[in-house]
């Protein structure tokens, strides 16, 4: 008897163009996202082999990563800046590809573009020469993050050469308790299965809770795969899916609407998928999370306390003395009461409006104000966001209770731009990597954990449980 096919499978049987000698799969791929970073390269081993855009149309740019936040106006002030802007500017005029520039009014963070633009669709193969695109599985897409010379591959030929993954099914069933968020979720997992508990398998998030979501909390999900060092992850696509998807830009029109749903919904997993592992937890286990390390994995609950190195292995105690030193978090205190310099509410994982929606209830229920001698940053991930906050009149409540409202970019995610952390400032921070580093100052801390969690920081200068100081209920 034949057993069931998860989504996995359909979409990558369904790509597969042939085995190659190495083993490995040549995967036809529906849709590139191009940004300025890992993109010049690309095209410039293109433009010295005299080859061609295999698929132009298929290939759709943007700039987000260097792009400033206080001021764009061109020429960018840093130089590397604008030089890579005016390269990404050249490069797809040349090459007949879509750019989304600032002046079109579709700019922003290239995870957060696709959706919003319905380029990214369920069912599709898709690739990024950036880390966090598994947030497009959220559609029930098969979304890879690449390196450079992948980047080039796929311009040039339209394929990505991959290895088969294996299929880890997680459900997270019951009901999440008020206070506690997708980023919650998906750091509890990560913090469970550890970051390197996904390699080689892509993670298939299922149950009542991911049943629930809206597609921009499964986004912020999927968008975190990869820290879980998982190749992908996905949500079956379902009615708010389609919800989301009808009537944007590149959906499927009226006339072929019904269609596309039909097939759709034939690549959701059968059943009777028999999966290579299945993990199965209980919402009500998950509390609002708080990273204290140097990887998404190094994390506890915001009722707990650092944790001391006696309690890990042997084996795992000099990453975790090393985490503790870089850190400087003292062992076995509560994470509440860590003071925090910086505030950051944006990215591909959490810079989209029912982030900042989510934050503004509380700031004006409570008529909060940034705590004296905090920075905080408000950066919406693409310029649709920002106009929708600008219209609901949102910009000027962060601005009002002492919040930088910028324009949209990756910012103070990876700091390749002027937001930046100074020396050793800690940052309480809604993006997902907390890597020594990461934010621009090499000696700089970053403290993962929700929006809402973030601006509860912000306003009381310190880590503190937003579901108390909110009052949460």
């Amino acid at each position: 008897m034949m057993m069931g096919k998860s989504l996995y499978e359909k979409v990558f049987e369904r790509h597969a163009v042939r085995r190659l000698p190495s083993g490995q799969w040549q995967l036809l791929m529906g849709l590139q996202l191009l940004h300025e970073v890992t993109s010049p390269q690309a095209f410039a081993a293109l433009r010295e082999r005299g080859w061609g855009v295999m698929f132009p149309h298929r290939n759709v740019a943007t700039v987000d990563h260097i792009i400033p936040t206080d001021n764009q106006s061109r020429p960018l002030a840093d130089p590397l800046a604008e030089e890579m802007f005016v390269a990404l500017s050249e490069n797809t005029r040349d090459f007949g590809i879509t750019f989304l520039t600032p002046d079109t009014g579709k700019q922003g963070v290239v995870h957060i573009v696709g959706p919003e633009l319905g380029l990214t669709q369920p069912g599709m193969t898709i690739c990024c020469g950036d880390s966090h695109t598994a947030t497009h599985g959220a559609f029930g897409a098969l979304a890879f993050g690449i390196g450079t010379s992948q980047v080039r591959d796929v311009l040039a030929t339209g394929t990505l050469a991959m290895d088969r993954l294996k299929v880890r099914r997680i459900e997270v069933n019951g009901a999440l308790r008020p206070g506690v968020y997708a980023k919650d979720v998906i750091l509890f997992i990560i913090q469970r299965l550890g970051v390197k508990g996904g390699v080689g398998h892509v993670y298939e998030y299922a149950g009542e809770v991911f049943d629930r979501m809206s597609m921009e909390e499964r986004m912020t999900v999927c968008n975190m795969s990869i820290e879980g060092g998982a190749r992908c992850g996905y949500v079956n696509p379902d009615q708010t899916t389609y919800d989301y998807l009808r009537g944007r830009e590149f959906a499927p029109p009226e006339g072929a609407w019904d269609r596309a749903v039909a097939y759709w919904d034939s690549i959701r997993s059968d059943p009777d998928t028999a999966y290579d592992d299945v993990v199965v937890f209980d919402a009500a286990e998950i509390e609002p999370i708080v990273t204290w390390g140097i990887t998404p994995g190094q994390s506890i609950g915001v009722s707990q306390s650092v944790p001391d190195i006696t309690e890990f292995p042997e084996s795992e105690r000099p990453m975790i003395q090393e985490a503790l030193d870089y850190m400087a978090l003292p062992p076995a205190h509560p994470i509440q009461g860590t003071k925090i310099d910086v505030a950051f509410i944006g990215s591909c994982t959490n810079g989209r409006i029912s982030d900042f929606e989510e934050v503004v209830k509380f700031i004006q229920a409570r008529g909060a104000k940034v705590a004296p001698g905090v920075r905080a940053l408000i950066v919406p991930g693409s310029q649709p966001v920002a106009r929708e906050m600008i219209e609901r009149g949102w910009d000027r409540v962060f601005t009002e209770a002492g919040f930088e409202f910028r324009e949209a970019g990756c910012s103070m995610c990876l700091a390749m731009n002027p937001d930046k952390l100074r020396g050793r400032e800690i940052c309480a921070s809604s993006s997902n990597r907390n890597f020594k580093g990461r934010q621009g100052s090499p000696s700089g801390r970053t403290l993962l954990m929700s929006p809402v969690m973030v601006a509860a920081a912000a306003v009381a200068g310190e880590v503190v449980d937003a579901r108390e100081y909110f009052q949460i209920a």
